[in-house]
């Protein structure tokens, strides 16, 4: 993802740089159910995360992403060997973490384990790193809640001495202290693309530029303009802080399908139940039918229709947020493994395309 020569000369006379337009898939892992509506068990789940991976690559989407989680829901926590998986069947598809917890674990390992991904996959590993807005991995892996600002503030700054390569020393509270440390294995060609995921903070948004990160806006619910400020305020940032421009990409949640009557069918029933049993730990508001139509609307956060209505409202949405990449979050805990596989392939074969035509 790097900007092509003719865009420093754009930057140096004061216009925005412009980096490539980038059109993803990421995915929690979540539970698919069989043709009677039974979940299906995690393995298989797992092996399902692993086709849909393949098919991305061989229906033209840029980037796959898995998020880790640690719940009976969303059995998913390590994407990095499933992801291996996925590169050693593809070819072309960028690979990462959509998104890494890097509150709860440690940023030495993270670094080596995304470095390894990106040697097996021939340079096409990504990371996107989060502080935590599901929690379950602080208890599980025994670090505190009430730490949970120091923990990322420090680990981010690790994990960006790490990413520029050489001996690294660093001194923290966190973790043990580095010295002069070599840590491998080694990239073979710089640094792997790494991003903050933010979902409402303005002092995440600082952290990613200070540390010289890209910025991956999380936008689950409500009206996306709302992020618009997010972006500003983050290439205001980079420029203060002397730092590269660096690009701005939106991860939301969706659902495509042959028509907007079939695509919300599919979802609804599936979402209403995910976000009913997330809500007693997150506060969040259970959906009616007419916060559903909102969401799914022009002005709402759901990307749920046929690949013309998806379509229009990524492109729209990239244009209003200043940003250059979008990963649409598929899938639903209930969701068929079947319509998960015409899920991407409508992305990769008729939105991908119908984006690029809106935005050129």
């Amino acid at each position: 993802m790097t900007t092509a020569p003719s865009d420093d000369a754009r930057a140096s006379a004061g216009e925005p740089t412009k980096f490539p337009l980038v059109l993803g898939l990421d995915t929690f892992g979540d539970v698919t159910h069989d043709d009677d509506d039974r979940p299906l068990s995690h393995a298989q789940t797992i092996r399902n995360v692993v086709e849909q991976g393949v098919l991305a690559d061989q229906v033209g989407v840029d980037f796959f992403g898995i998020g880790e989680h640690h719940t009976d829901d969303f059995p998913m926590p390590a994407a990095d060997v499933v992801l291996g998986a996925i590169a050693a069947r593809t070819t072309r598809i960028h690979l990462g973490s959509a998104v890494t917890v890097l509150s709860s674990d440690d940023p030495v390992r993270v670094f080596q384990r995304y470095s390894t991904l990106n040697a097996v996959s021939g340079g096409r590993a990504e990371v996107i790193l989060g502080r935590g807005s599901s929690i379950d991995s602080f208890p599980l892996f025994g670090y505190d809640l009430a730490d949970y600002e120091e923990l990322f503030e420090e680990k981010a700054q690790l994990f960006a001495e790490l990413l520029k390569g050489g001996p690294v020393t660093w001194h923290g509270k966190t973790r043990a202290s580095l010295h002069n440390q070599d840590v491998v294995p080694h990239t073979e060609s710089g640094p792997f693309p790494a991003w903050i995921g933010v979902g409402g903070s303005p002092q995440s948004v600082i952290r990613a530029a200070r540390y010289g990160f890209s910025l991956m806006l999380a936008i689950i619910g409500g009206s996306p303009a709302r992020f618009a400020p997010f972006s500003q305020l983050f290439h205001q940032a980079l420029d203060r802080l002397g730092q590269d421009p660096r690009p701005v990409g939106v991860h939301s949640p969706g659902h495509v399908a042959g028509t907007d009557e079939r695509a919300r069918e599919e979802f609804w029933p599936h979402y209403r139940e995910v976000i009913r049993r997330v809500s007693e730990t997150r506060g969040f508001a259970i959906p009616t039918k007419e916060s559903f139509t909102y969401e799914v609307g022009p002005r709402g956060a759901l990307y749920v229709g046929s690949p013309e209505t998806v379509a229009q409202k990524i492109a729209a949405n990239l244009t209003a947020l200043g940003a250059n990449r979008f990963d649409l979050k598929y899938g639903m805990g209930g969701l068929s493994h079947e319509a998960l596989m015409t899920n991407i392939e409508l992305y990769g074969t008729q939105v991908i395309p119908r984006v690029r035509e809106l935005l050129t």
